[in-house]
């Protein structure tokens, strides 16, 4: 497996690799990195779809990628993925699944045109005192804090080992819009993995400018379920793959031959039955370890979700893998003390009239009703002592929404604090509670939030998930297990508690993607390169944005420094004159 740039190798097919028509694939888990893998299998490695099975513990695919109207309880989504242009292994993807939309389409083609003809941003993104907008909106203000984030990218991650956010930053920086539009869009918090945020400053460092206003980042058009995954799992089923679900997997049993590890035996229920899968090394298996979302449980408009630590199948899988092998990683490290104060609740609310809708629309500058971008991404409540923030998406956000009916996905940063206006702890509200917190927030006048918030005009879905930020936990080098750990035979690790050789950043489709590709092309020794990360932080024009945006629009000689340091700069400036260093740095508004 190797790594391509540009789009030479991007529109080239791959040879069907020697041997592949003996092969067998396991794929455990039909999340989107499962889904990937399936995908890559059937199209670049030329494998047979029969010949790959797809064992799901759940009654539906998608894992993460969620959207479902569940009975007796409402429509509900427990997280939103945001995507850019440069998720280069997501698009390869997409490209080649067709269209349930478009006739004649790809899936890729159907996004491309949407956001073309509907782009994303936000026309407010901070919130304060009751439903007004924060005045700073808009800008970072960093000033002296932004030489910590460049000491950070500076640094190389090796140094960085376990250390958490919060151990290199100074208070003042947590102080700052920066953090608030960072923690609340990527749901970091403090006590998360410096290496991690360190390796998002770098991946996302072209989309600086779009960090406040969220032009940086598409949307689909549905839910995830109906927009991400139904098209992949059409696309699979036309090509005779097979998803078993209620196929709860406990362990692969791998040989150590010499230096060699391989899968010998998969060991699951099916259907409530014991039962083995007997592997040789022509059957390889694509292992997705760990699941933010396993273990989920589910309130309604009057019950709070249960709150549980129970470990699910996929971490009591990937614990009885690492018991073998030190390589395969060691699940304790996301799974295993988290933060009481972690996020842990997020929120459905279905708004089923148009009677409160201009709370959002004086905050939107937008229709709720217009099939359009809405809020454009998550609106941050800077004062909420919960952390809340909450999106409209555009709708109808499921298609078998009523008319009139708008669904809003609400989530809570800081899970062990009362409400400013519900005097519980998130964790334990019910939904009518939840809602009614966010619109006091909103402004709505507290003789009428109890009635706003009741089901005749609201249905609120709580969801508790154990897990949800278990990939920013701190780690070192080796917690995660590698791709393909070294020596292995026919065991690849997918999914965002994978390790990647790149610097690429979990949380993401694109890792799911990414993680699955990169299995599936060195274990079936597939002939294309796999598309390398975004080179963004490598451009010099990307940092000398980055250097005019962090300091809120300054010119150069305007910015906070010491005066030795800003006459050296402005005796700098006159020695570029009419040098291509000055077009640079007069494109970037530095001068």
């Amino acid at each position: 497996m190797y790594y391509s740039n540009g789009n030479y190798e991007a529109f080239a097919d791959a040879q069907k690799p020697a041997g592949v028509d003996n092969k067998s694939a396991y794929i455990i888990g039909s999340g989107l990195a499962g889904l990937a893998a399936a995908v890559f299998l059937i199209r670049d490695a030329k494998m047979k779809g029969e010949r790959i099975h797809i064992l799901e513990e759940l009654p539906v695919a998608g894992g993460s990628l969620d959207g479902t109207d569940r009975p007796n309880a409402g429509f509900v989504v427990r997280g939103g993925r945001e995507m850019e242009n440069h998720f280069e292994c997501l698009w390869d993807m997409y490209r080649s699944i067709p269209s349930l939309e478009v006739p004649g389409a790809s899936y890729l083609d159907e996004y491309y045109w949407l956001d073309k003809k509907d782009p994303n941003s936000s026309n407010c993104r901070l919130i304060y005192k009751r439903g007004n907008r924060v005045p700073t909106d808009g800008t970072y203000g960093l000033g002296k804090y932004s030489k910590e984030i460049v000491k950070l990218v500076m640094t190389p991650e090796n140094e960085l080992g376990d250390k958490t956010i919060e151990e290199f930053f100074s208070e003042g920086f947590f102080k700052t819009n920066f953090w608030i539009y960072w923690s609340t869009m990527f749901a970091f918090e403090k006590w998360h993995s410096l290496a991690e945020m360190r390796r998002y400053c770098m991946r996302f460092i072209h989309h600086i400018d779009g960090l406040p206003d969220f032009t940086a980042l598409k949307f689909n058009k549905y839910n995830q379920y109906e927009s991400m995954v139904k098209p992949v799992l059409a696309y699979l089923k036309d090509h005779g793959v097979k998803i078993e679900y209620d196929s709860h997997v406990e362990n692969v049993i791998v040989d150590h031959d010499g230096d060699k590890k391989i899968a010998k035996k998969i060991i699951l229920k099916q259907h409530g039955k014991d039962t083995e899968i007997p592997l040789t090394a022509n059957d390889i298996v694509f292992v997705t370890n760990g699941s933010i979302t396993e273990s989920s449980t589910y309130g309604n408009q009057t019950t709070p979700a249960k709150i549980t630590h129970k470990k699910g199948g996929s971490w009591k899988l990937w614990e009885n893998l690492a018991k073998q092998d030190s390589s395969f990683g060691h699940p304790d490290v996301f799974c295993e003390n988290i933060p009481a104060r972690s996020w842990f609740v997020s929120a459905t609310t279905t708004m089923k009239n148009k009677k409160y809708a201009p709370y959002f629309e004086r905050l939107t500058k937008r229709s709720l009703y217009d099939g359009r971008v809405n809020t454009g991404g998550i609106i941050t409540v800077t004062d909420s002592n919960w952390g809340l923030s909450f999106t409209i998406h555009r709708q109808p956000h499921f298609k078998s929404q009523k008319p009139n009916e708008i669904v809003i996905w609400i989530y809570a940063l800081y899970s062990d604090v009362k409400g400013n206006y519900i005097q519980k702890k998130v964790e334990d509200c019910t939904g009518q509670e939840i809602c009614e917190e966010m619109l006091y927030h909103l402004g709505v006048p507290e003789s009428e939030i109890k009635e706003a918030a009741s089901e005749e005009n609201m249905n609120t879905v709580p969801v508790y998930m154990p897990y949800i930020t278990s990939y920013f936990m701190p780690r070192k080098a080796g917690d995660r297990p590698a791709v393909v750990p070294d020596n292995s035979v026919n065991l690849a690790f997918i999914g965002n508690f994978a390790e990647s050789p790149t610097r690429d950043t979990v949380f993401t489709t694109e890792y799911s993607v990414r993680t699955a590709m990169e299995a599936v092309y060195t274990l079936l020794n597939v002939d294309r390169g796999v598309p390398e990360v975004f080179d963004s932080i490598f451009d010099i024009r990307q940092l000398l944005r980055a250097m005019y945006y962090m300091s809120d629009k300054e010119k150069l000689v305007d910015q906070e420094m010491p005066l030795p340091e800003k006459l050296a700069v402005r005796s700098g400036l006159n020695k570029i004159k009419r040098t291509w260093v000055a077009e640079l740095l007069k494109e970037a508004h530095l001068i």
